[in-house]
């Protein structure tokens, strides 16, 4: 019988490795000031580089050598290889560092947490640029005072000058300019000229739950399911979803609604139920909801917000891999978010939408997988408070500029 040691030397020499799905390499370079160089009047600039492995997997930036960056790039992340040929063509530390890393993935019990996340990624079709940029902007625990306190229109103007004007104007022949007739009333004008984004919440207000209810099915509920197979159905709802797909849900943390306790909720589109994830005091609600909005208080007192998270899995499950995939269900979010806009404005109430979010506390405070399911942006809607419509148009003019 061999010996354990020899045995483990064995199985290890054995096991497979590849490198994972999705990996890109950057370039950092900084600055430093040579003093030396600045007191005997030369170029006083140098500069370093170091090379950062962004991986979507690790949710993290890892900083690697020359070498190891020749070693990734001759390990497939396809096809597997036996780790002992690898660590004789490229250095049994540099293998062994780079599983370390979770950079290459093992097949070993060893490396099974690392193996699980990397098979996540590669299970639900990311295009590897669009798990790049979702992954690596997310937020956390960003606040007030680390860069969420926006400076006014008078300030970006002081610092900035004015911006580029608000529309081409050099854009056609303005000599053949066709001038369309005059614009008729429609049914949608009462809403439309109505809607605002609210920045100053009623504190004391709350929502009636009839009022939500309209919100939540009209925006998010389903009208009609269609049956699309013997076990696939697809959802019409009031607003277009890329592919027909419709793979964005509505999370909603309550406030202030009658009837209804404070509280991280699941909206069911399809039984249009308010399904319980947490149920809270108020002055805890409170706390998420500023949490979630990056301290964004002109919008976190609110008394209802709902949180947009797509369901990357349905959406690419038919966009396999898809350049737009991505792209599509940030439109998705938006499309949502107006028709949410618009009932807000039916019911007398001004609505907001930001997609400056703290993400990643999100996902920990509905338990979801980044991987899986993307945290897309927040909206919600209240009563205004006294001389909100007034303030909006001393900002902006007669109407709200968003």
């Amino acid at each position: 019988m061999l010996p354990a040691s020899c045995l483990f030397f064995q199985s290890e020499y054995l096991m497979k490795i590849r490198r994972c799905a999705v990996l890109y390499l950057e370039p950092r370079e900084e600055l430093t000031v040579d003093w030396a160089a600045l007191f005997a009047g030369k170029s006083t600039l140098g500069a370093s580089t170091r090379w950062l492995a962004l991986v979507p997997h690790l949710d993290s930036e890892v900083e690697v050598t020359v070498s190891e960056l020749t070693a990734l790039g001759s390990i497939s992340q396809s096809i597997w290889a036996e780790r002992g040929d690898c660590e004789q063509r490229l250095g049994a530390e540099t293998i062994a560092r780079l599983l370390a890393l979770g950079l290459l993935i093992g097949d070993s019990e060893e490396h099974a947490a690392t193996r699980a996340r990397d098979e996540v990624l590669r299970a639900h079709h990311w295009r590897p640029l669009s798990a790049l940029t979702h992954t690596f902007s997310r937020w956390q625990d960003v606040r007030s005072e680390t860069g969420m306190q926006a400076p006014s229109f008078q300030e970006l103007l002081d610092r900035f000058g004015p911006p580029p004007p608000p529309t081409f104007s050099e854009m056609g022949d303005a000599s053949q300019a066709v001038a369309l007739p005059p614009v008729a009333n429609g049914i949608l004008d009462e809403t439309l000229f109505k809607r605002y984004t609210g920045r100053n919440y009623d504190t004391s207000a709350s929502l009636s739950a009839p009022v939500v209810a309209r919100l939540l099915q009209r925006a998010f509920g389903a009208q009609e399911i269609r049956q699309v197979g013997p076990h696939a159905e697809v959802l019409k709802k009031t607003s277009p979803g890329g592919g027909g797909l419709h793979p964005t849900e509505a999370f909603v943390l309550v406030q202030r609604v009658e009837g209804i306790a404070p509280g991280l909720y699941h909206y069911h589109p399809i039984a249009h139920e308010l399904r319980p994830i947490r149920t809270m005091a108020r002055e805890e609600a409170a706390k998420l909801a500023l949490q979630m909005v990056a301290e964004q208080d002109w919008l976190a007192n609110a008394p209802m917000q709902v949180v947009l998270v797509a369901r990357v899995e349905r959406s690419f499950w038919k966009y396999r891999n898809h350049h737009k995939a991505y792209r599509a269900l940030s439109l998705d979010a938006g499309h949502l978010s107006q028709t949410f806009y618009l009932l807000a404005a039916e019911a007398g109430l001004p609505a907001f939408i930001t997609a400056a979010i703290n993400d990643s506390d999100i996902e920990q405070m509905l338990g979801l997988d980044y991987l899986r399911h993307a945290v897309i942006a927040v909206c919600g809607c209240g009563p205004a408070a006294s001389g909100e419509r007034q303030m909006v148009e001393l900002r902006y003019g007669e109407t709200d500029a968003s």
